[in-house]
């Protein structure tokens, strides 16, 4: 989020430029009016056609993919975009509404515990409740950090996840840097047991990140802005030895002498095989998964593909979100852009090595910071199978893009969160979807 540092529109002083409810951007069609984008450009991105594991919508060898080409975008494409299971339905056919299920005290995440029939939701004060959704009943806190932590700005705590024996959060201290600390897990709470992941120093006090995430194979990631101000003063996006404007992927072992391991195949992980008189050491630091990121505010895995979605914050102008297939890697190695690039636009400089377009971008004449979701996997809105849903913190309207139809199909729901700030969505155990407001409401998607 930049909640500190934008002004805190409402959805009737948003002009939105959608001409209806709904928008369809089929890959021949331009993103945006710019000069950059006079000819358009594809931003489904494509298997690759030998199915190696690589970025997904990195450039390839072939002059017919060059993003940057004057081709139309179906003679752009190489290999195929993204495929329809057989379950996906039309997100154009979808109808939704918000059923409010309990007010909390600046809710910001959510996550479902194995074994738990309860969500575990995370105020920003630094308080994990156990919640009956069902009932509308805290049943008890089972983690309170509060004296650790100060929810201010953009600061507090701010993500968590749960594996089987552990739940990890993210937060910032009193000082206002991060750090990622495991809880024990006893059944249904927490046994008391503590031990710190990592921490990173922040030198501004935005732009923290904050979500985690566990992904298909078990690993952990960690979200990083860039380190915070404007316009990333320190470059951080670009520098894959911080950890800043970065996305991590590390194997927790809080059980074990050292907190963490490296996955071998992470992009700058020392190779075990490599002579160990090496001169020059991997180009990055090896816990980083993907670089160029200034503010991912929620990121996601679909649960049935394993594709990874991002929603990134922009500075002044675009928001964007973009999706990694994991046929081509899920992103490994990938840079996202900024602050070379603000969405699908020069920013700073030219693009660089292994840059990933947006599949969606929208400019802040209709919102100002993005909130991320998930891939609807549930069964109560067949219609919403296969698209992925987000929204806005400022409007905090619920939007949805599908990517299956081989073009970008957006829908504009025209349901905001009560008490607006949507601050996060989260996923339940059958694929139903939730949205929390930092005013209070925790709301579950439903059909309308």
């Amino acid at each position: 989020m930049d909640t500190a540092v934008r002004p805190n529109f409402t959805s009737n002083q948003i002009r939105f430029r959608f001409v209806a409810a709904t928008a369809v951007l089929l890959l021949s069609a331009a993103c945006a009016a710019d000069t950059e984008l006079s000819e358009p450009r594809p931003t489904v991105p494509a298997v690759t056609a030998d199915g190696e594991a690589a970025p997904a919508g990195a450039p390839t060898d072939d002059a017919a993919t060059d993003r940057d080409s004057s081709q139309t975008g179906q003679e752009a494409q190489s290999g195929n975009p993204a495929q329809a299971l057989p379950s996906d339905g039309n997100v154009l056919d979808a109808n939704i509404a918000l059923e409010h299920m309990i007010t909390l005290d600046e809710p910001i995440d959510m996550a479902i515990a194995s074994g738990d029939e309860t969500a575990w939701i995370a105020q920003r004060g630094g308080q994990v409740l156990r919640v009956d959704l069902v009932q509308g009943e805290v049943i008890e806190t089972i983690l309170d950090i509060s004296a650790e932590t100060i929810a201010q700005g953009e600061q507090g705590l701010l993500g968590i996840a749960v594996s089987d024996d552990w739940l990890y959060a993210n937060f910032t201290d009193l000082n206002g840097d991060t750090r990622l600390d495991a809880f024990k897990r006893d059944g249904e709470t927490l046994s008391g047991e503590r031990r710190a992941i990592l921490s990173q120093p922040q030198p501004f006090r935005n732009h923290n990140g904050g979500d985690l995430a566990i992904g298909p194979e078990g690993a952990l990631y960690i979200a990083f802005g860039d380190g915070g101000a404007a316009n990333d003063p320190l470059d951080h996006g670009q520098d894959s030895t911080t950890w800043l404007g970065s996305i991590l992927r590390i194997t927790p072992t809080p059980d074990a002498a050292e907190p963490y391991s490296v996955p071998a195949d992470n992009p700058f992980a020392a190779d075990p095989t490599t002579d160990d008189n090496q001169v020059d050491p991997p180009p990055g630091s090896p816990e980083i998964f993907l670089t160029g990121v200034r503010n991912p505010w929620r990121f996601s895995f679909d649960s049935e593909t394993g594709d990874l979605w991002i929603a990134d914050v922009g500075q002044d102008l675009y928001e964007e979100v973009t999706v990694l297939l994991a046929v081509n890697g899920g992103g490994a190695g990938a840079n996202l852009g900024w602050r070379l690039r603000e969405g699908l636009h020069a920013f700073a400089g030219d693009r660089p090595p292994g840059n990933v377009d947006p599949v969606w971008e929208y400019s802040q004449d209709d919102g100002c910071s993005v909130t991320g979701g998930f891939v609807y996997r549930g069964s109560a809105i067949p219609e919403l199978v296969g698209s992925y849903v987000f929204g806005d913190y400022c409007t905090s309207r619920l939007w949805a893009v599908q990517i299956s139809s081989g073009g970008v199909v957006f829908r504009d729901f025209g349901v905001a969160v009560p008490g607006g700030s949507l601050a996060s969505f989260a996923e339940d155990a059958n694929g139903e979807l939730y949205a929390l407001s930092l005013e209070g409401p925790v709301s579950r998607v439903v059909a309308s």
